[in-house]
């Protein structure tokens, strides 16, 4: 289960309703080529791209076990959740119509903040994607969704990830406990990056 920013932030209902309605409405497209709202459909596909132990081991939120029906009811999950104005569940396809990623983005309306999971197929990964897609996201996130504080975690051992949260110039938080959804826990590195200090690193070139 994901878990709030530790900072928490004072929300007006305006801004509670802006980024809600943002949410809902929210348009993948801009994340880039080839990206397109997940649906149950992909639940297949999705379960190809996440049988690799390589790309789905580090997430701690996958719904366990991974399996055709359990896939498709994340996927549900997602799509409820979005017309809530609190998740989008986003992949990105090939030429061939396979999954080559996907972006998990949870969202707390009520606090302007939100967190993204995600995953590229193990023939995509490259620190030079990995840094270019997450760029992409956050500032998807702070400008299209409107939330002003992004959290994320990565595993304590999962030095890719904790490579291209730094290289996007988050600002590292510690350690906190990662609850899965069967209920266990799994130590995670946690960073937040808030939009005007995102902001200021685009303006400087970051």
């Amino acid at each position: 289960m994901s878990s709030p920013p530790q900072t928490r932030l004072f929300v007006t209902p305006e801004e509670e309703r802006r980024i809600r309605s943002a949410v809902k409405g929210a348009d993948v497209a801009l994340l880039g080529p080839g990206y397109r709202p997940a649906t149950a459909q992909d639940a297949e596909g999705l379960l190809e791209l996440l049988a690799d132990p390589e790309v789905s081991y580090p997430i701690y939120d996958l719904p366990r076990p991974l399996t055709h029906e359990s896939i498709r009811s994340w996927v549900l999950d997602a799509q409820a959740r979005q017309r809530q104005g609190e998740a989008v569940f986003a992949i990105m396809i090939d030429s061939t119509d396979e999954i080559v990623s996907y972006s998990y983005f949870t969202v707390w309306p009520e606090r302007s903040s939100a967190e993204i999971a995600g995953a590229y197929r193990g023939d995509a990964q490259s620190m030079g994607a990995g840094k270019a897609g997450a760029a992409c996201s956050f500032d998807w996130m702070f400008e299209h969704l409107g939330v002003r504080l992004i959290g994320v975690t990565a595993a304590i051992d999962n030095v890719r990830s904790a490579k291209v949260i730094e290289a996007a110039g988050f600002t590292f938080f510690g350690e906190r406990d990662s609850v899965r959804p069967d209920g266990s826990t799994r130590q995670s590195r946690y960073w937040e990056m808030m939009r005007k200090d995102w902001q200021k690193l685009k303006a400087q070139g970051h």
